[in-house]
């Protein structure tokens, strides 16, 4: 199939795609790196009768780190998250995670704005920014307001964004100290869509586990804060107890949907194995 008509305007800062959004009377949508836009237009999944091209727009791009964190511009491609050493210092899950994400071609294009806005249940870095506990910083016709990343992924293929606005940048909060985080996914190929996969975050008190962040993929319409396994985790010491209540309480935490490819008890049991490496491997370096 082929796109159906449109019209295509290079947006060179904020201001002027904000305008050009406003003057669409909601017939818009803003294109960065393109690779979830340019296929939803071939299959006529979406009918826009203007693409706004955001990808030149320099207030959209970049790295930085300052007292609040690391700051990642939303038109960032996957392939920087990779290889910049500011992640690598501030933000190494993100680097975890990037390993994972498709294939070098895509990683090259995609953004990492575009791909948190997309919002697709089996991607990594939406498990990633909300265990990171970051903030999404966002543009709009009222101003810009923050929108924390638990409260940002609301559906399937839906975030909290309004119409016409459009993401900024993620502030990713300065790691605690000793912390200690972790990602792996299962896929039946490398590139392939997750089976399932989970970001952790453990931050040590006296010892003890003080705070502990789990958020599953490719197990529910959203990506999947683990609650009752955190609980499990807080207050105690990192051991074979712990890591075993904390792969149990998982059946509390997520409930997969039926799939004629992976049957939900599959999945769930899988999303156990996983959190149970990941925290051994965690395990091995715990002060």
């Amino acid at each position: 199939m082929k796109a159906p008509p449109f019209a295509y305007r290079l947006a060179e800062d904020l201001p002027q795609a904000l305008d050009l959004y406003a003057r669409s009377e909601g017939e818009a949508v803003y294109l960065a790196g393109g690779h979830s836009i340019v296929p939803s237009l071939s299959l006529r999944l979406q009918a826009p009768a203007l693409l706004i091209d955001i990808s030149r727009i320099s207030a959209l791009a970049g790295l930085s780190v300052g007292p609040e964190g690391l700051r990642i511009g939303a038109i960032t491609p996957h392939a920087v998250l990779l290889e910049d050493p500011l992640v690598a210092d501030h933000a190494p899950l993100l680097v975890e995670a990037a390993r994972h994400v498709a294939h070098p071609a895509i990683r090259n294009r995609a953004t990492f704005g575009g791909n948190l806005v997309l919002a697709d249940p089996a991607s990594e870095f939406p498990a990633v920014v909300r265990a990171l506990r970051a903030v999404l910083e966002v543009e709009g016709p009222d101003g810009a307001r923050q929108i924390a990343a638990d409260e940002f992924f609301l559906d399937l293929y839906t975030t909290a964004l309004e119409p016409g606005e459009i993401l900024r940048s993620v502030l990713i909060p300065p790691p605690a100290p000793g912390q200690r985080v972790a990602f792996a996914e299962l896929a039946r190929r490398r590139g392939d869509f997750a089976m399932v996969g989970a970001a952790l975050r453990l931050v040590p008190e006296a010892g003890l586990i003080g705070s502990a962040d789990i958020v599953f993929h490719s197990v529910g319409l959203t990506p999947m804060r683990a609650v009752a396994a955190e609980a499990a985790l807080v207050g105690r010491a990192l051991d074979e107890a712990a890591i075993a209540a904390a792969c149990a309480a998982v059946a509390q935490d997520i409930e997969p949907s039926e799939d004629p490819v992976l049957p939900a008890a599959t999945r769930l049991h899988l999303a156990g194995v996983l959190l149970g490496r990941l925290l051994r491997r965690v395990q091995g370096e715990w002060a």
